[in-house]
């Protein structure tokens, strides 16, 4: 993670206004347990503890997680910070722990069927992940980390899809074209 490492530290990265798309989705519901998976400098999880949800934050990066510390105490809010590589299986996600779970511009795709169980019924997930692009404009990026068509969507089949949306990022500064989902899981279970 030094790579990331040293993008935090030269301010990279480091956005302080959540994802339109988080803040719409939570607006007007009760604050529950929440997870942000690869949340880099902690914005969305600040924007919510900051709301009244109880929030872990996993990253693999020291310096994005300090950084998310120390926002919080700027924003007089606790969040349980967790220094963890998703890919090396150092965070796993417990059944049915939290209401809601957001993911923003990183795909690990074995994460989902933990992210689908770790979501009590009722709850949602929040996403926007980067998609393969055919376009001159933007710059190579390695295809593992880039959704197909439809791909995101097919992860939560089964579960009420309240908002879904494939195209130009709704964010400044991402050139990649994205896949945005907010998806409830069925209050009455079904598999996951």
């Amino acid at each position: 993670m030094a790579n990331w490492d040293e993008r935090y530290s030269r301010g990279k990265h480091t956005i302080k206004e959540p994802l339109p798309l988080l803040v719409q989705a939570v607006h007007g519901l009760m604050p529950g347990d929440a997870l942000d998976l690869a949340c880099g400098a902690g914005r969305h999880t600040v924007f919510l503890a900051e709301r009244g949800w109880q929030v872990t934050a996993v990253d693999a990066s020291r310096v994005g997680m300090a950084l998310t510390q120390e926002r919080a105490r700027e924003h007089g809010v606790s969040v349980e910070a967790r220094v963890a590589d998703l890919e090396q299986g150092e965070f796993v996600i417990e059944p049915e722990a939290y209401d809601l779970i957001c993911i923003f511009y990183y795909l690990q795709r074995d994460l989902f069927p933990q992210i689908r169980a770790g979501v009590r019924p009722g709850g949602m997930v929040v996403a926007a992940i980067h998609l393969v692009s055919e376009s001159p404009e933007v710059e190579p990026m390695n295809p593992a980390f880039l959704l197909q068509p439809g791909e995101l969507r097919a992860e939560f089949q089964g579960w009420e899809i309240q908002h879904y949306d494939e195209g130009s990022s709704t964010e400044e500064g991402h050139k990649w074209p994205t896949a945005e989902i907010v998806a409830h899981r069925p209050a009455v279970d079904c598999e996951t």
